[in-house]
């Protein structure tokens, strides 16, 4: 099992990590390869993670693995939640300066608060599997489920005030909802247990998140 001690020296080592691999990327660079082979399919949303590697995992050495329980389901899922939920929090930093919407930009600050930390969780879990560190970039592929298109951010970036309020709500419901789908995977093909305890938070804190939202554009 990992302990809640080792759990954060494992995040601390991928954070440093990650800020390592990020240096010298610029935070607004268009991200254009995927955390693991063709796994990913964000888009990029022009802005990235404080920290965040953007550059191409692969070209790094894996680190050494310090535990074997976990199988393919388990990487699979880290590699691909990854970037998932970094396409989330750059859409969650769109929030600020489009909307006046009060409800909207505290859900925005309160899925980047959330999905960030555990962001900086995958790392570490995949460090201790002795897999290199996932990138944020988002591929060009659609077979994630819930990423948002080129088409679609471009479009959402374009609005703001009433129209934005809606088309962010509709999206992140989307894509809330392909981030549970990938949560379930893991919980069913998935066999390490800290793994599976991030799928099961996931699954809750996005489908309250849902409801939330759904209630939100039932009012507007």
């Amino acid at each position: 099992m990992f302990t809640s001690s080792n759990l954060s020296t494992l995040a601390v080592a991928a954070a440093a990590t990650l800020a390592v691999a990020a240096a010298g990327c610029s935070n607004n660079a268009t991200p254009s390869t995927s955390p693991v082979t063709s796994s990913s399919t964000a888009t990029s949303t022009g802005g990235s993670m404080p920290g965040m590697d953007h550059g191409n995992s692969s070209s790094s050495p894996a680190p050494t693995a310090t535990r074997t329980d976990f199988n393919d389901a388990d990487v699979t899922f880290l590699q691909m939640m990854y970037p998932h939920h970094a396409q989330a929090v750059d859409m969650a930093k769109l929030v600020p300066g489009r909307s006046q919407n009060q409800q909207v930009l505290a859900l925005a600050a309160n899925i980047e608060k959330a999905q960030a930390p555990e962001m900086t969780q995958f790392a570490a879990l995949l460090q201790s599997f002795g897999k290199p560190a996932p990138a944020a970039d988002y591929g060009h592929t659609t077979d994630m489920p819930g990423v948002m298109t080129d088409d679609q951010m471009t479009t959402l970036k374009g609005l703001s005030g009433t129209e934005f309020d809606r088309m962010w709500l509709q999206m992140m419901i989307d894509h809330h909802t392909g981030a549970i789908t990938m949560a379930n995977t893991e919980l069913r093909d998935g066999t390490n247990a800290d793994a599976k305890k991030l799928a099961e938070q996931i699954i809750a804190n996005q489908q309250a998140e849902i409801t939330q939202m759904r209630g939100m554009l039932g009012q507007s």
